[in-house]
């Protein structure tokens, strides 16, 4: 199963791709982030959001998608903008008609590190790890999109496992 996972954001959206093989191994396929410009206005940021997003689902034919949750912050007009990058996400995914998930920040750490409120650099030495890279991704965006598509994998074992 190839899984797509998405850290939302206005500034830069991360985006991490796995796929488990036979022997159960789970390997990144691709990784990076859309970065738009903040100079440019919010509807064209989002639009570039959608668009990038729409590409790589074709590129790579994803069975499934994963997005984090929004945690609020105390910065609401941030929280908002994130919203908003999360939602032109998941309409890119339920447009190309790939079922979407979503999972909160401690989903996201307990399936990764095994303790929910594990710190950030804990969740990424625990991705290059789980999918056997060299160096942690980076930007940390796209580590942290990697580890909702580790979440999801994770929890659609489960599923599977209860059925």
């Amino acid at each position: 199963m190839l899984v797509l996972g998405i850290d939302p954001g206005t500034a830069s959206t991360g985006y991490g791709l796995i796929r488990e093989d036979e022997a159960g191994t789970i390997i990144a396929v691709d990784f990076g982030v859309v970065r738009t410009p903040s100079k440019e206005p919010l509807p064209q940021r989002l639009r570039q959001i959608y668009r990038e997003i729409r590409k790589i689902v074709s590129l790579h034919q994803p069975d499934s998608g994963a997005v984090e949750k929004l945690f609020f912050q105390s910065n609401v007009r941030t929280a908002m903008s994130v919203g908003q990058g999360r939602g032109v996400a998941i309409l890119a995914l339920a447009e190309a008609e790939v079922p979407v998930s979503e999972y909160t920040p401690l989903e996201i750490k307990q399936a990764v590190v095994g303790y929910g409120n594990a710190e950030k650099h804990q969740v990424q030495h625990m991705v290059r790890a789980l999918l056997n890279l060299d160096e942690i991704p980076r930007p940390d965006d796209a580590a942290d999109a990697l580890a909702v598509a580790i979440c999801h994998l994770h929890s659609y074992r489960m599923q599977d496992l209860t059925k």
